[in-house]
Parts: structure tokens; sequence; C-alpha cells
């Protein structure tokens, strides 16, 4: 069994997730809508910025936390853009269960800490 070959099917099989033909899918369509694609275009770029702080140890206020939430909200009032965020969501939880899954399998060569 090569480990490789397996990555690359299950890469494969992300790819062909209906989870990410809705994220084409909705990313499409918003396209067509130029006030709904620069508002998620702007709110992508504040959220990297919050996100690039927090890794660096520097902490976001508690309001501008507020206000990245209320943006979310605004923009999730956008149907295209509520699909979005739903089918992203559901492919990080894809995600995220693979990583549980290949740390699990690994646990017993470093006991319970993982």
């Amino acid at each position: 069994m090569n480990i490789y070959d397996k990555a690359h099917d299950l890469a494969k099989a992300l790819k062909e997730s209906k989870e990410v033909e809705e994220i084409t899918s909705a990313m499409k369509l918003i396209e067509t809508d130029p006030e709904a694609k620069k508002m998620l275009d702007d709110f992508r770029e504040r959220q990297m910025e919050v996100q690039q702080r927090m890794m660096s140890g520097d902490m976001p206020a508690q309001e501008e936390m507020e206000k990245m939430e209320k943006l979310f909200e605004v923009l999730s009032l956008n149907l295209n853009i509520c699909r979005l965020f739903d089918a992203e969501r559901r492919l990080s939880v894809i995600i995220e269960d693979v990583n549980k899954i290949i740390a699990d399998s690994l646990q017993h060569l470093y006991g319970s800490s993982l």
C-alpha cells in the first residue's frame, strides 16, 4: 500500500465532493453580483488580517471581534454567501474529521497524549 497514492485518492475525493461542488457553484453566483463579491472579498481580507494577528500573539480587541461577527451576520443575509459559508463549514468539518482519523490511527505510537 502506497500512502501517497491514498493521499492522492483522498484529495481527488475531496475535489469531487458535493461540498466542493457547492462552494464552486456559490462562488460562481457571487461572481455575478459585484456588490456581494466586494463585501465578501473585504470580509475575507479582514478575516485574514485578524487570523494573522492572532497567530502572532496579537489578540484583537473584543469590539473588533464583535464587529467581525456582525459583518459575518450581514453577509449571511445574502443567500449565495450564506450558501458558500455553509458549504465551507461542512468541508471544514470533513477535513477536521479526516485529520482526527489520521491522528487517532497513530495514537498507539505516543500513548493517549494526542
